[in-house]
Parts: C-alpha cells; structure tokens; sequence
C-alpha cells in the first residue's frame, strides 16, 4: 500500500488529487501496465474505497467522489492522507433485467449495442443500473432503446 498527502483540486465540477510519481510508478508496477483506466483501491483519511485512476489532460488523477470526501470529512482545497494499491479484482457491473430484456426483443438495437465501444456500453449498462426506482429504469430503458436506433440523445450522447 501507497501513502502519500495530497490537496483536493477540481476540475470542471470533479474533485480530485494528483498522485506523487513514486505512487504512479508503484501503482504502474503492480497493475502491469500505465494507460488507459487503473483499478484501485485504499483509504482516504482512514475510510475504505474503491476507485479507477485515469489519466485526463496529462495527468493522472485520483478522483473523490462524494461519498469518499462526506466519508473523510474533506472537500476541495483540503488536504487527506491516502493510502493507495491497485486493485487486480475485476468490476462487472451486470446487466440491467429490464435493459437486456429489451435488447433480446429488439435485434436492430442490440446490433448497434454489441458494435458500440465498451465503454460505451459499459456506460450505458451502469447508468441504468444504478437508478432508484422502477419508473426511472423503464424511462430510461426506453430512451436507451431510441438512442440504440437512433432516434434521440440518451446521457449526453449523440445517435451512435
């Protein structure tokens, strides 16, 4: 495990802290790789998370979520003591009953969903997993299926 201090930056509406380069390298090390998005986990000021590293304009950053910050009691300009490790367990997200229900019935939209990148699909899957009630997922199932065939935006995408 990884410790290091760090000040909470934002950038657009997201928190984050920058990582010092012999955490970046150790991480680097154990995950056997250094691009694209890295797995982790740790402790921010002593409480548990998971997280992904990813590298946006340059540098990489450790995003804080609300949850992590509300957990440690920090917010942007503070600065938390984190301990840090790749994580090597896989993060699957299972299908949405409702969502995969739909896309066996429409072949059309399923043909577009298995041809989108995925991290798009991957972006989809969760957005509608994680939604609270029942009406939301059926609303957004439906608006997922019309994004699919390309008949309307869905999360601040364009038609695929």
């Amino acid at each position: 495990m990884n410790s290091f201090t760090a000040k909470i930056y934002k950038i657009g509406v997201n928190p984050y802290v920058l990582l010092p380069s012999a955490v970046l390298k150790s991480i680097f090390e154990q995950a056997n790789k250094n691009a694209g998005p890295i797995p982790v986990k740790g402790k921010i000021d002593a409480h548990v998370f998971i997280q992904t590293l990813v590298k946006y304009s340059g540098k990489w950053r450790l995003y804080l979520n609300g949850p992590m910050r509300k957990a440690s009691g920090k917010d942007v300009g503070d600065t938390v003591r984190i301990e840090l490790s790749y994580d090597p367990i896989k993060r699957i997200i299972p299908v949405h009953n409702k969502l995969e229900l739909a896309l066996k019935k429409n072949k059309k939209a399923n043909a577009v969903f298995i041809e989108l990148p995925p991290s798009r699909q991957k972006e989809i899957i969760r957005y509608i997993s994680f939604l609270k009630t029942e009406a939301s997922v059926d609303r957004n199932v439906a608006k997922a299926m019309n994004f699919l065939l390309g008949k309307e935006r869905f999360i601040g995408r364009d038609k695929p």
